[in-house]
């Protein structure tokens, strides 16, 4: 890249496997946690094929031996890099266009940030920073996994405000004229993705437009997806600073994208006697009629119950989640998941002690204007379409 463009967007020696992307690419960690029959399925149709599902740990299995799960995973990274099973593209960004659930295509750009330009605290002014509030108690397990890990693989989606689409349009129109870098089908019926490698030249001028679309108070970059990986890398960045950890590989994502749909990200609490919720939720609010409120409609077995809390304008997401956070504290036995996915929420809370709640999500255009005005929004707000759709480990990228 020439050194007279400023870079916001790097090029990486990115890795990808000589063969077999079908069985290689596995969904982000963080999904179908409370699924673990998906994530035994995976492991079936991989079985020893090399794959990202061998390098990288769902969250399903955090409570399942977690130091002897860690350790395998960077020896199968050793393994994987002594094997020669990669192919290594040099100084490159691929563009990317993923087919999803939908049938529309989401385009993006894989690159490498700079962590010194990131910052997640609450008001931060940095270049690129995050969207939700950063649990601080989430970032200790996932640094355990990365701080001795030779590689990393993203599933995170960076945000631009980008109206006019100029950047990722500009790549769209010219992708016949770029290398292929994959075409395949993606696992478990979560459709087809493309990526095409994309050139120095037009690195410099992906990196010309990304100056154009900084705010007036500096922001250029909004976490959309990954929030707490970032968060780890930063961290692991901070304790053991080098050249290779200073930066971290992700995806670039217009907002305006007509694939992008932000779907609420419901909450499952377990451990609990679903009356005994519903009368504190009214305590704790006051009030939970029609007019003052927000509508949560609360699953139970076979029953449904619609409750409105007040908000005092603030996301439905964030007063329920006080709440949520409140209870469990007071009730040991209590715990909360995060779940993508009305069908999948209703499943869960047909359980004994479960109880499921459903609500409206926030609107996309009011992400950047709320970041910038407001600082963090509440940890799990939104979500960038259904599980199936999130981002898959493809890219590699060694950060030892």
């Amino acid at each position: 890249m020439s050194e007279s463009v400023k870079k916001y967007l790097y090029p990486a020696n990115i890795l990808l496997p000589k063969a077999n992307f079908e069985k290689w690419a596995v969904v982000a960690c963080d999904q179908y946690t409370s699924e673990p029959e998906y994530w035994n399925s995976v492991d079936s149709f991989v079985g020893n094929t090399p794959s990202a599902l061998r390098i990288t740990l769902p969250e399903v299995y955090l409570s399942d031996n977690v130091t002897e799960r860690i350790n395998k995973v960077n020896a199968n990274m050793k393994d994987y890099l002594d094997g020669d099973i990669f192919n290594t593209f040099e100084n490159a960004m691929i563009y990317v266009e993923r087919e999803i659930s939908s049938g529309k295509i989401r385009h993006g750009i894989v690159g490498a940030i700079d962590l010194e330009s990131y910052d997640w605290h609450p008001g931060a002014k940095s270049l690129i920073r995050a969207t939700e509030q950063t649990v601080i108690e989430r970032i200790p397990p996932r640094v355990e996994i990365r701080k001795n890990a030779p590689l990393e693989l993203p599933h995170i989606l960076i945000l631009i405000d980008d109206p006019d689409n100029k950047i990722l349009g500009n790549l769209e129109a010219s992708k016949n004229t770029m290398e292929k870098a994959y075409d395949f089908d993606l696992m478990q019926s979560s459709g087809h993705i493309s990526g095409y490698l994309i050139d120095s030249e037009a690195q410099d001028i992906i990196n010309k437009a990304l100056s154009e679309i900084i705010s007036d108070d500096g922001m250029l970059f909004a976490v959309g997806d990954g929030n707490h990986s970032l968060a780890t890398a930063k961290e692991c960045y901070t304790r053991d600073p080098s050249e290779l950890s200073r930066y971290a590989l992700c995806e670039i994502v217009n907002i305006h994208d007509d694939s992008l749909v932000f779907e609420p990200i419901f909450r499952v609490m377990f451990g609990v006697s679903p009356s005994d919720v519903l009368s504190s939720i009214e305590k704790h609010f006051g009030s939970c009629d029609k007019i003052s409120g927000n509508k949560v409609r609360c699953i139970f077995g076979d029953e449904e119950k619609d409750i409105y809390i007040p908000t005092n304008g603030r996301l439905t997401v964030g007063a329920l989640q006080d709440f949520i956070d409140l209870y469990i504290k007071g009730h040991p036995s209590a715990s909360v998941d995060y779940i993508h996915g009305e069908e999948v929420v209703k499943n869960l809370a047909s359980n004994e002690n479960t109880i499921g709640f459903i609500f409206d999500g926030m609107k996309k255009s009011e992400l950047f204007p709320a970041i910038m005005l407001d600082g963090v929004l509440p940890r799990k707000t939104f979500s960038m379409g259904h599980a199936a759709d999130k981002r898959f480990y493809i890219e590699a990228r060694k950060i030892k």
